[in-house]
This record gives structure tokens, C-alpha cells and sequence, in this order.
């Protein structure tokens, strides 16, 4: 089946008969790992039921181990997915881009799946041979990969990356040539460890078990899909010294390219192309990327279009057991969650973000996200390959605030009512399941089924802080978790403030759809809500204070979420410019060179800078925004607006991150591992700065 010294290449629904031993080798494709769970899988299938029975020890790995499966047994009974929506996936999920997660240097042909992966291999005359087939952003694993991402359009029509790896150093480019791909493989000035020169690879084979035939021909790959025939050609086999059969020592199963790294190498489909027509080929694709910033924004705005379509481009992929493209929070946080990981807040905001340049994208975002409700109606704090989430614990309720500006931006009915059911479903889930003496507050039921057994979280405090998205917050640290309620008893000013706001979106939703028995229940469930919120205004403190629902004691540690009341337009103006004037613009707490910290400056968890504990998050910044953007106060917003965008471009600039989180005292993202550098939320300090430019050009 598989022919690495031939360079034959096979696979497709008639290959039955001895499929587990192409299982096997192809398993090779991706390292050592894949055989050690291959064979797992194979142990399995002849001792499942013995080993089950032996080493299920609670009730619930009983329950896991008698399903049979990897893959959560119980889901929730989604909706199907409307005609125009199924288009639209079929829209996005069509021709080359970089759609596998597992390697931003590899394009990937949709629906067919057939790829072409560039791979490094460093040459040694002793032993440190290594060969890198897989190339991901802000890998921080030792002697890992340095990628600086460069530009990538949303619909993959041109890309550019630069890596270096072992000292070696080399630039990948692609461009759309027609239906064709293109790619170019530049060597960059470096200092290698080894006098030899790097094997450069271009290998080609067929993913996520898509049928489909590749052979190597002399100087042509031709591969077999779906669709038909593509030709893979190199313009490495156009030396007139090239021996016909190339060969290199590298894991690979599939045919490929191998060629001496010395100079510019060139690939293309469809027709063999010389390597001035390649690289006429991906000039002119880079010059309509420009053209097409350009066109997208004035001199202020362009750049942060550019960065944003960037940051999305490189982390939007093909998620192949559920048919869809979706941006996951990146590709490094995927990857080691099996395959993707949809996170609640984390993909609505791709979704606003994906609203400047891909109207599809954005659509697809906020739908698949709601998509992944669980069988008790509410979007989970995660999700991942197998049906596998959090069955206990939601996360913040951005979704409807979300929506509505999309819908707003673009006026489809249709995505309102691909999207309303959903959202109500959850908005009821909140008042139903987190609610305690009329407030809201963070929760995590681990009596919730189907269970999910390795998260130790569920059912604790650790659990319900989760739900807040504020992973290890001071401001819970003196909170109680009641373990017969599943809450925190905390009445949380956050939560409350984009609950309503979730409310007030979401009634607007209704309206639209002439719902009016939904808009009245959900503005009621608003004004009561609000209502509450208005109790926890605190004089003294000239601001909105949590509250501990044990001893009825206000709890003084500050966050950004303490100014979410702005967001929900529960705050008078006098208590809004109260807010701006003591707190905000206070150097002591939120004022500073960056902003806006996690924590006050003056909290004693501050100095920790430790992820929420004094870090500056970028969806912190963009609601603290939204909720400036309803008051009269221009200034602050646009100081505030200014200060975000500053923040990101410093690393942006300087390294092509786009971090998780950044240091308030440093303004960098790169001095702790607990902040990923290419993950999407992170362009929403950008994102404020285009809202607040857009805003003063109207």
C-alpha cells in the first residue's frame, strides 16, 4: 500500500483488505506517537471488553469504558444546519489554503484534502540528523521551530512565512495561480550547525482519510481525488544535472521532491512552471493583498486589517470530523487538544473580528460555537474532538451581543435564525442554573451527564472559576463553592453585566425576527437583572463592588469587570464618569503605559503577573471599550483605545505574536510560557482601535 521507495501512495474506501497495515505505516507520517496509539486502538479491538470490565473503577469510567468508544456517547440533538448555512461551509471549505492544523507550511486542496507539506531535514556527518515535517506558530518545546508569521489573506490567495530551525532559516510563500497553487522556498541568511547544506522536502499524500492516489513519475507527482487529476510538478527537477529518482532518508509515506537548500525552490499543480513563472505567480498575488489592505482601510485602519486578517488567516482551519472551517484560538492549543478546541467567548470574538474581511468566516465562527451546545442547552466552556466538553460549566455570555453586530454589519436575516434558538436556549440556561437570592453567579455541576472524566475541575471551585473565563482570578480567591448548589456564592458584577447585555441584544434579535413573546420574556429577565446589578453600585467606592452572598460582605479587589456595568448600560452617566474618573484614569489601579490589568495595580496579586493575576488580556480591553463607547466621554475611549493598540503592536511588529496575555509592567508577551503567541484574541487590541477610527470617521 504503501511504497516509500517507489513512491506510490494509496488510499480509499476499496483499500479494506489489509487496511490496518497501511494503517500502520502511515501512522509513521507523524512520528513515533501515532504508532504507540495505532496500536493501542488494535489491543483494543481484541481486549476492549476484558479491559473495561478490569480497570473501570467509578461509575462513570464504567459508563465511559462500556460505550466502546472514544467519543462521548450522549450528545445534544443539534438542529440541522439550515441550506444557506451548508453553502456557505461548502463556500469557505473549497480550494488551497493552509487548512491543516497540524502544519502552517502545508496547503491543502478542499474538498479533496490533497496536500503538500514542505519539510526540513538537517544533515549531519555524525549523528543529529532531524527532519521537521510540521510547522507550527509559537511552539516553545526545546530546540522547537521559530516562525515569524507573515501575511496570509482570508481566503489563503497569498501567504508568506518565515522559520528557522537547527540555524537554518527559509521563507515559504504561496500564491494562487487559478485553480493552481504555487510555492516558493527561499533560504534565508543563517549560520547552520553542520557543514551540510538542508533537504529541502515538498511531500504529497492525501489527509484525513479522503480516497485518493499519489505516484511519483520521473519529474511529476500525479495524484487522483475526488475531483479528478492534479499534477504536482518541482522545479527542482529541472536541473539538467538532477538524477530522475531523488532520495532522502526522512519519515515521510508518500512520494515527494527532495532537493540540495542552496537556492530559491519552486512548486506548482496543474502545469509544470519554471521558477520565474512561480515567482511571477506569487508577486502578483502579493500585490493584490496589499491593494486589497489598502482598499480595506485609510492609513490609520490598514494596518490593524492587515494583522487581524493575518492573525485569522493563520488560524483558521479545516476541521475534518465535523466538515466545517472554524478559527480556533490557535493552532498550538489544537493541536495538543486532538485536533481542534472551541472555546465559548474565545471563538465569538474571532467571530467580530472575522466581520472586517470575511463575512463568511464571521458567520461560521458564531454558528459553530453555538453549534456545540451541550444536551443541557448552553455553550461550553470548551470543546473538543469526540463530542468531549465541559458538561458542567459554561462561559461568559457574549454570544447574542455578538450576533447582533454582525447582523447589524451585514442585515442576513437567515443568520438571526440560524443563530436565535440557540442563544435563547442558553440565555434561559443561565437564569435556570446560576442564579442564587436573584443574582447571578459562576457555577460548575458535576452531577452533570455525560460526564467528562478527565476534568478534575468539574464540580469544584476550581470548576466554577472556569466558567468565569478568569482561570485563577484574585478576585475568587475568597469565594466559597457550595457543593450542593454548584455556585460560587458570589454575586459576580461581570457575569451580571453581560448577562444583560446578552438580554438586551438578544431581545433586539427578536424583534427583528417578530418574536414578540421572546422579546418581552427576555427584556423582562433584563430590567429584573439590572435591577439587581443597581443594588451592587457602592458610594464609598464609586463603583460596582462583588458581593459575597454568604456573609453579605463587598468584596474591594478590582477588575476590568467591575466597569462591564457601562457595557450593560446599567450605569448613570454620573456614576460612568465616577467610574472613569476614580478608577480607570487612576495610575494607582488601571492607568499605565499598558492597560488594562486583570487585577488593580495596587492589589497584592498584582506583582504576580501570572496569567489573570495582574496580566493585560485583550477581550478585557475590547468590553471595557464597548462599555466607554455608551458614554460621553471621547477622551478616555480614545486614550484608551490608543493604549490597547500600542500594546499590541509592540510585539506584533518586532516578532509577528499576537499574544494570549501580556505583561502590564513590561508590555510583552514573551517573558512567561503561559501566554501563546498566536492566539487570535489577542488582535482585539487592535480591534478597538479600528472601532474607535471607524467611529471618528463617520
Amino acid at each position: 500500500m504503501v511504497g516509500r521507495h517507489f513512491g506510490y501512495w494509496r488510499r480509499g474506501d476499496d483499500q479494506r483488505c489489509g487496511g490496518w497495515v497501511f494503517a500502520m505505516v502511515a501512522s509513521l507520517k507523524r512520528g513515533f506517537g501515532r504508532l504507540l496509539v495505532f496500536a493501542f486502538a488494535v489491543t483494543t479491538v481484541f481486549a476492549g471488553d476484558a479491559w473495561a470490565q478490569e480497570k473501570a473503577g467509578s461509575a462513570e469510567q464504567q459508563e465511559i469504558a462500556a460505550a466502546g468508544s472514544r467519543s462521548v456517547q450522549t450528545e445534544a440533538k443539534v438542529a440541522p444546519a439550515s441550506e444557506t448555512y451548508q453553502q456557505l461551509q461548502s463556500r469557505l471549505a473549497r480550494g488551497w489554503n493552509t487548512w491543516d492544523v497540524h502544519s502552517v507550511t502545508t496547503q491543502v486542496l478542499l474538498p479533496e484534502g490533497l496536500a503538500i507539506h514542505v519539510g526540513m531535514k538537517h544533515n549531519a556527518t555524525e549523528n543529529g540528523d532531524a527532519f521537521l515535517r510540521d510547522v507550527l506558530i509559537g511552539r516553545l518545546d526545546p530546540g522547537a521551530e521559530v516562525v515569524v508569521p507573515g501575511p496570509h489573506s482570508w481566503d489563503g490567495s497569498y501567504t508568506e512565512v518565515s522559520v528557522s530551525w537547527k540555524e537554518h532559516s527559509w521563507r515559504v510563500q504561496s500564491g494562487r495561480d487559478g485553480s493552481d497553487v504555487v510555492l516558493l522556498a527561499t533560504p534565508l541568511p543563517g549560520k547552520a550547525t553542520s557543514p551540510l547544506p538542508a533537504t529541502l522536502v515538498f511531500s504529497v499524500d492525501f489527509l484525513w482519510n479522503m480516497p485518493g492516489t499519489a505516484m511519483r513519475r520521473d519529474d511529476v507527482i500525479e495524484t487522483r481525488g475526488g475531483s479528478g487529476a492534479v499534477a504536482v510538478y518541482c522545479t527542482c527537477t529541472q536541473k539538467p544535472d538532477r538524477r530522475t529518482r531523488d532520495y532522502a532518508e526522512i519519515p515521510v509515506g508518500g512520494p515527494y521532491f527532495s532537493v540540495d537548500f542552496t537556492s530559491p525552490v519552486g512548486v506548482s499543480t496543474g502545469k509544470q512552471r519554471t521558477l520565474g513563472e512561480i515567482q511571477a505567480a506569487i508577486d502578483r498575488q502579493q500585490i493584490a493583498y496589499k491593494e486589497s489592505i489598502a482598499a480595506a482601510g485609510d492609513a490609520k485602519t490598514s494596518p490593524i486589517v492587515d494583522a487581524i486578517e493575518t492573525t485569522l488567516g493563520w488560524d483558521t482551519i479545516y476541521e475534518p470530523s465535523k466538515h466545517r472551517v472554524i478559527s480556533p484560538v490557535s493552532r498550538v492549543w489544537s493541536v495538543n487538544w486532538g485536533g481542534y478546541v472551541v472555546f465559548d467567548w474565545d471563538t465569538f470574538f474571532a467571530a467580530t473580528m472575522a466581520g472586517i474581511g470575511d463575512k463568511d468566516l464571521a458567520y461560521a465562527d458564531a454558528i459553530e460555537v453555538l453549534r456545540e451546545e451541550t444536551p443541557q442547552g448552553f455553550v461550553p466552556n470548551y470543546a473538543r474532538p469526540g463530542g468531549w466538553k465541559s458538561f458542567d460549566r459554561s462561559e461568559p455570555p457574549v454570544g447574542a451581543i455578538t450576533v447582533l453586530g454582525l447582523y447589524k454589519q451585514f442585515r442576513d436575516r437567515w443568520f438571526l435564525e440560524e443563530t436565535f434558538e440557540p442563544l435563547l436556549r442558553w440565555n434561559r440556561w443561565w437564569s435556570e442554573h446560576r442564579d442564587m437570592q436573584g443574582y447571578l453567579a459562576w457555577g460548575s455541576d458535576g452531577d452533570a451527564r455525560p460526564a467528562n472524566v478527565e476534568d478534575e475541575s468539574r464540580g469544584t471551585w476550581q470548576g466554577a472559576v472556569y466558567e468565569s473565563g478568569l482561570d485563577n482570578s484574585p478576585m475568587y480567591d475568597a469565594a466559597k463553592y457550595n457543593a450542593q448548589t454548584h455556585l460560587l456564592e458570589y454575586a459576580d458584577v461581570g457575569l451580571m453585566s453581560m448577562y444583560i447585555a446578552d438580554c438586551d441584544a438578544l431581545a433586539q434579535i427578536a424583534d427583528a425576527l417578530q418574536k414578540p413573546n421572546d422579546a418581552m420574556e427576555l427584556r423582562d429577565r433584563g430590567t429584573r437583572y439590572r435591577a439587581k446589578l443597581l443594588t451592587m453600585w457602592n458610594d464609598e467606592a464609586g463603583i460596582f463592588l462583588n458581593k459575597d452572598l454568604r456573609t453579605g460582605e463587598w468584596n474591594h479587589r478590582l477588575s476590568p469587570t467591575n466597569f462591564y456595568p457601562m457595557l450593560a448600560r446599567a450605569a448613570t452617566p454620573e456614576q460612568a464618569h465616577t467610574m472613569i474618573a476614580k478608577h480607570l484614569l487612576n495610575s494607582e489601579e488601571f492607568e499605565g503605559e499598558w492597560v488594562i490589568p486583570s487585577i488593580a495595580r495596587n492589589d497584592p496579586a498584582f506583582k504576580d503577573q501570572d496569567y489573570w493575576r495582574g496580566r493585560i488580556w485583550g477581550p478585557m480591553n475590547y468590553l471595557v471599550y464597548l462599555g466607554l463607547s455608551e458614554y460621553d466621554d471621547a477622551g478616555a475611549r480614545r486614550e484608551f483605545a490608543q493604549k490597547s493598540y500600542s500594546l499590541f503592536l509592540k510585539e506584533w511588529r518586532e516578532k509577528g505574536h499576537v499574544h494570549e496575555n501580556y505583561n502590564a509592567l513590561l508590555g510583552t508577551g514573551d517573558d512567561v510560557a503561559k501566554s501563546d503567541r498566536f492566539y487570535h484574541w489577542g488582535a482585539l487590541l487592535g480591534y478597538v482601535e479600528y472601532m474607535e477610527q471607524s467611529s471618528r470617521a463617520k
